[in-house]
C-alpha cells in the first residue's frame, strides 16, 4: 500500500455540518479534510458559515458555505443538494457532526429542548445519511459517512437525558447503517469523542467536577479539536476502506479506565 496515497482526500468532496464556529470541532475537523486535498462544504442554520467560509478563502480555496436547517425537510433537502452542486455535482465525504446539548435533572427535562436534541443530534443525522447514501450509490464509487458519536454512546451520564439517548442512537444507528451499506462500498463510521476543550465547555472545565473528569482521564488532559483530526481523515481517507460500523473513541484513554 502507498500510504501517502492512501491517506489523502485529492480529488475527494466533502459535506461537513455543524462547523459554523471556529471554536468547535467540527471546524477543525472540516479544515483537516481540506489540509488532506478534500474540496469541503460547510453546511450550517447559522448565517456565521458565510464569514466564517470566506476567511478560509472561500470556493477559491476549496471551501464552499451552504445555510440549511436540518430539522427542516425543504430546507435540509435544498441545502443538501446546493452543498452537492457546489461540489461540482458529486459526494465522496459525509461528516455529520451538528449536534446540541441541554443540561437539566432529567426529572424536569423540557419537551421542547428533548425533542429538539433528538431530532438534530439523531433523525436529522439519519436524513443527512440517507441523502448522502442515495448520492453516493449512484456514483457506482462508494463514500465514507462519518458521524460524531459521543462517550455517551457506550455510557449513560447524569442532567443529559436527551443527548444520552441521541448519542446511544447515533452508535446503533452507524452499525446498522453499515451493515446496509458496506455492501455498496459505503463506509459508515462514528467517531466518539471524549471530554473536550471548547466553547462549550469552558465553564466546566476548571470547577470541580471537570478537575475529576480530567483526574479520570489517562492522557491527563481534555482533549482540543486537533486531537480529532487524524481520526476524520483516516476514516475519509482509503485507508479506512475496510473499516465500517466502527466507534472509535478519541478521549485520551477515558473508556478504558
Amino acid at each position: 500500500m502507498d500510504i501517502a496515497k492512501a491517506f489523502s482526500l485529492a480529488g475527494k468532496t466533502a459535506i461537513v455540518t455543524g462547523a459554523a464556529k471556529t471554536t468547535g470541532l467540527c471546524y477543525g475537523m472540516a479544515t483537516a479534510l481540506r489540509d488532506a486535498g478534500a474540496k469541503v462544504a460547510l453546511l450550517d442554520v447559522s448565517d456565521g458559515i458565510f464569514p466564517l467560509a470566506e476567511s478560509l478563502g472561500g470556493a477559491a480555496n476549496g471551501y464552499y458555505a451552504v445555510k440549511a436547517d436540518l430539522c427542516d425537510q425543504p430546507s435540509r433537502e435544498a441545502g443538501f443538494a446546493k452543498a452537492v452542486e457546489a461540489l461540482g455535482g458529486r459526494l465522496d465525504i459525509l461528516l455529520n457532526g451538528a449536534g446540541l446539548q441541554h443540561r437539566c435533572d432529567a426529572i424536569d427535562f423540557p419537551a421542547d429542548k428533548w425533542n429538539i436534541i433528538i431530532n438534530v443530534n439523531l433523525s436529522a443525522m439519519f436524513y443527512m445519511c440517507q441523502l448522502a447514501a442515495r448520492v453516493m450509490r449512484e456514483q457506482k464509487e462508494g463514500g465514507k459517512i462519518i458521524n460524531i458519536a459521543s462517550m455517551t454512546s457506550f455510557m449513560g451520564s447524569k442532567r443529559i437525558p436527551a443527548y444520552t439517548a441521541s448519542k446511544g442512537g447515533v452508535m446503533q444507528l452507524t452499525k446498522a447503517l453499515s451493515n446496509e451499506w458496506c455492501g455498496l462500498g459505503i463506509n459508515v463510521n462514528a467517531i466518539a469523542p471524549g471530554y473536550m476543550d471548547t466553547e462549550l465547555t469552558a465553564n466546566m472545565i476548571h470547577t470541580e467536577q471537570g478537575k475529576a473528569h480530567t483526574a479520570r482521564i489517562p492522557a491527563g488532559r481534555w482533549g482540543k479539536s486537533e486531537d480529532l483530526q487524524g481520526a476524520v481523515v483516516f476514516l475519509a481517507s482509503p485507508a479506512s476502506d475496510y473499516v465500517s460500523g466502527a466507534i472509535l473513541p478519541v478521549d485520551g484513554g477515558y473508556l478504558g479506565m
